[in-house]
């Protein structure tokens, strides 16, 4: 195994998580090589423009190993965000542009994608950033297909990622393509996160992802949809509880929470049995009635379409400890129905 350069690119503003979540995750990748026997897998440094040091978006100082214009041919250029992506600082741009195209590897964090964007580097890729940034960055880089929702996204040789901890989730990734899921599962241990979310999972949860409603009979049905997913929540049932005509609240519902009742409530559902099958030890068919499915085949299939994991699967990564020496595991490898994957 090839050790593989790495350089984190530092500037005034940068979120300081964006560079030490990353950077913790590499840098254990190297200490499992080394306990093991092996070589580093990344050779990691730092770089600002000058060298010098920064000040990051929180007010922490950062003294970066070497100047960005000393820097040579590189396997992979990693580009934190903050709130110095914007306005870019055009030397930086400059820099990204003329020396971005010689790595192998271009990895940006949460808004650092702007800066990747501004140096021509993302042009036509499939990209995401930090969730309040996604249409900011469609509207200015319209060439560029950006996904809302993934934690990350891999694009060819471009990864880019949410914000924050997704830039842990992305980097945990990479250590699983260098040294296989075994490296990046002991980091993650050592870390205390999960390994890992998958790269399209939601970058939070439904309640977060939605308004919440202004009209308080809207509101107080939000509030029954998330403490009761079991129930019947038809368009029917929920307008009985919001004292309006169907019709009518199917309306209002979308005006107010920007989608229409079904959706909402399959995103509740979906959110409710993620958390049970992270937190309890409750069988699959249990959390299937308990989050309103009705039959484990139809949570399979909503989390197929919306994570491309079936629940078994999903537990298999995200439930530590807990073992799948049953059948729940033998559904998921071998599903009766292929994953419809969303738009």
């Amino acid at each position: 195994m090839r050790t593989r350069s790495v350089l984190i690119v530092l500037f005034d503003g940068v979120q300081s998580l964006d560079v030490t979540g990353p950077l913790e995750v590499l840098a254990g990748a190297n200490s499992w090589q080394a306990r093991h026997g092996g070589a580093p897998a990344f050779e990691i440094a730092t770089a600002s423009l000058g060298g010098g040091t920064v000040r990051s978006s929180s007010g922490l100082g950062l003294m970066p190993d070497r100047d960005l214009r000393t820097a040579t041919a590189l396997d992979m250029v990693l580009v934190p965000g903050g709130e110095g992506t914007r306005p870019p600082d055009p030397a930086l741009v400059a820099w990204l542009g003329e020396h971005g195209r010689q790595a192998r590897q271009l990895v940006s964090v949460c808004t650092g994608a702007f800066l990747l964007a501004e140096a021509g580097l993302l042009s036509g890729k499939r990209v995401t950033t930090h969730w309040a940034h996604c249409d900011s960055l469609a509207r200015r880089y319209p060439d560029l297909d950006v996904a809302g929702e993934p934690i990350f996204v891999r694009d060819g040789d471009v990864l880019t990622s949410a914000g924050v901890t997704a830039g842990i989730d992305l980097a945990l990734a990479l250590v699983e393509d260098q040294l296989g899921r075994d490296a990046a599962l002991q980091i993650a241990r050592h870390l205390v996160v999960f390994l890992r979310r998958p790269g399209n999972q939601a970058q939070f949860s439904a309640q977060l992802s939605t308004q919440v409603a202004h009209r308080e009979p809207v509101r107080e049905v939000q509030r029954w949809i998330a403490e009761h997913p079991e129930a019947d929540l038809s368009v029917e049932a929920l307008s009985r509880r919001a004292r309006l005509s169907a019709r009518q609240f199917a309306r209002v519902f979308a005006a107010e929470i920007g989608m229409n009742p079904g959706r909402y409530v399959d995103r509740v559902r979906l959110e409710a049995a993620r958390r049970r099958l992270e937190d309890t030890r409750d069988s699959i068919e249990e959390v299937a009635r308990a989050c309103g499915y009705g039959t484990p085949e139809a949570m399979r299939r909503a989390f197929l379409r919306a994570l491309d994991v079936g629940p078994a699967e999903y537990r298999r990564r995200f439930h530590p400890g807990f073992s799948l020496r049953d059948k729940e595991s033998h559904a998921d490898r071998h599903p009766a129905v292929r994953p419809v994957h969303r738009a």
